[in-house]
């Protein structure tokens, strides 16, 4: 499928300007649904980038938007050797911040001719724990995260999922220690919310990411194919 690829200007809520990359099918229609893309602590990079079009190519209007907007200089791509760089930018995140972003992303789409009904999130990383915020605070059809370090500190949001929520992870992953996983996943059952918990064994931390020393591509082409599953039945 023929894509359409472009950087726009998002507003969010407390006056700042965020930059996005966006990706959506040549034709988009009252049925198209779509998908906020939520980078990793190295910014809206390559890999970003080409996530965002691979959701395209499937048929969604994917906007992946500059997380680090309020400290880094636009289009900001920090090389997986140098998590030391990244570390400033993640660590002046907020939640409050994060929300505004969210919900200009969301606005944006809303404003798009698509499914409003039809409204997805997905992160990565840093943005996985993003991702679990967006189906918290924005009306979403459901959330995925993968690997997301961090979740464990959202657990309090677990009662406002508004849709679904498919978490991934690797088996060998020593960033995010099970006790973590238990939390977030605890959180959510005992809200009584829909969840979907799926661990590799085999796989490592960023396991999707085919510029990472950990790739790895049966964990990454086999959480793609549930992903499109996931998204599809929802």
């Amino acid at each position: 499928m023929s894509i359409n690829t472009n950087y726009i200007n998002l507003e969010a809520a407390d006056g700042s300007t965020m930059l996005a990359y966006a990706a959506s099918p040549e034709n988009i229609t009252a049925e198209t649904p779509a998908i906020i893309v939520l980078q990793e602590a190295f910014g809206v990079n390559s890999h970003i980038r080409k996530v965002a079009e691979r959701f395209a190519a499937e048929g969604y209007l994917a906007i992946a938007p500059e997380l680090f907007h309020r400290t880094a200089p636009e289009k900001t791509e920090i090389s997986y050797t140098d998590f030391p760089s990244a570390m400033p930018h993640m660590q002046a995140l907020t939640a409050e911040g994060l929300t505004a972003d969210l919900k200009a992303a969301y606005l944006w789409i809303t404003e798009q001719p698509v499914s409003k009904e039809n409204i997805f999130s997905v992160g990565y990383c840093l943005g996985g724990r993003v991702s679990f915020l967006a189906n918290a605070v924005l009306p979403l059809k459901a959330g995925i995260s993968y690997y997301g370090g961090g979740l464990d500190q959202l657990a309090a949001h677990a009662p406002n999922l508004h849709g679904r929520h498919l978490f991934y992870w690797g088996g060998k992953d020593q960033h995010i220690k099970p006790e973590n996983i238990s939390t977030i996943i605890q959180a959510v059952e005992d809200a009584g919310k829909d969840y979907v918990n799926v661990k590799f064994s085999y796989a490592d931390h960023g396991f999707n990411c085919d510029e990472r020393s950990s790739y790895n591509e049966t964990a990454s082409k086999e959480a793609w194919a549930l992903t499109l599953a996931f998204l599809k039945n929802n």
